[in-house]
């Protein structure tokens, strides 16, 4: 093969390997956001829709991956195995807060850093046209005449709608037996069949059963009235002081990850946080923005360690 005829096979080459590399590069590192709970869950949708925005806007790839368990904990473990490169990030809720003291033996919640708060989402408690209330007040009187009768489902031990109600139950001094389920779906399934009497579910999972008669509202089990239900009042402004409860949805991530490594991400999560398309995606999904710092975010989370580890012993509460 005569020089000039190498020199054109390497230029051809080049010219089909740069483009090829060019790819590689911008798709950037594949990460994976563990989400603790079911597809179709308002974390889940969450971790979702911020996978989609950060593709476009980061140059990385993100995986949603949905790992099952325990409140979150099953996710959480994998994230703490996981090496600290920031290729695998925590997408949990409120339910962190919870979760870790009912099993002090899965986790080591020191392993893992807020990151950054995504959103909170208003519950409301709901019911089905079936039953004898149609009232929060009534609801509250007829559990009281019926204790332990009434039963309320949940998405698990330890979730939002869980606590929402151990909150609401001790605040009102009433006795209703607790359901959890597999997941927020299968909860509000259970309370539109009637099979289960009430239920303190994601608003935006409750709003078309609410608007197409299935699901009676009650009250809002969050500490602010929302304006897609403004007459609706809350559990407080009914008579119930400490009944709210907040349910947030945020990223942690592995302690050991580098600082720098950690800043770029929250960088690349809080630009994409502040876009006006994912903020009008998360308000569709029923959220409220939740503007935080990293000190913020970890500073919640502390106060409700300390809150929530008062319930757990006042209530009782046991896996």
């Amino acid at each position: 093969m005569n020089n000039s005829r190498r020199m054109l096979l390497k230029a051809i080459a080049a010219g089909v390997a740069a483009p090829m590399a060019s790819s590689v590069r911008a798709q950037g590192t594949v990460r994976r956001l563990i989400a603790g709970f079911t597809p179709g869950s308002v974390s889940d949708t969450v971790a979702r829709v911020l996978s989609e925005r950060l593709k476009l806007t980061s140059g990385d790839t993100y995986l949603v991956e949905n790992r099952l368990g325990a409140g979150g904990l099953i996710a959480a473990q994998s994230v703490i195995r996981a090496e600290p490169d920031g290729k695998s990030i925590l997408v949990h809720s409120s339910a962190f807060t919870v979760a870790p003291l009912l099993r002090p033996k899965m986790i080591d919640t020191a392993n893992l850093t807020p990151l950054i708060a995504l959103a909170s989402a208003p519950t409301v408690l709901v019911t089905y046209p079936g039953r004898r209330f149609k009232s929060f007040q009534g609801l509250i009187e007829y559990a009281r005449a019926n204790p332990g009768k009434l039963f309320a489902a949940s998405a698990g031990i330890g979730t939002s709608s869980h606590m929402n109600l151990e909150r609401l139950k001790y605040a009102a001094r009433i006795d209703i037996t607790h359901v959890p389920m597999k997941g927020s779906p299968d909860a509000l399934n259970e309370v539109i069949a009637g099979r289960a009497d009430v239920y303190f579910a994601a608003l935006a999972q409750a709003l078309p059963y609410i608007k197409d008669g299935r699901l009676i509202p009650l009250a809002i089990g969050s500490p602010n009235r929302t304006p897609l239900l403004p007459d609706l009042p809350t559990t407080v402004e009914a008579g119930y002081p400490g009944s709210e409860y907040l349910a947030w949805f945020g990223a942690l991530i592995s302690t050991a990850t580098p600082a720098p490594l950690m800043s770029r991400l929250y960088t690349d999560f809080k630009t994409v946080l502040d876009e006006p398309d994912t903020k009008r995606r998360l308000v569709d999904l029923g959220c409220d923005p939740m503007p935080m710092s990293q000190a913020e975010f970890s500073e919640l989370i502390r106060k409700e360690f300390v809150s929530n580890a008062k319930l757990i012993k006042e209530a009782n509460i046991k896996i």
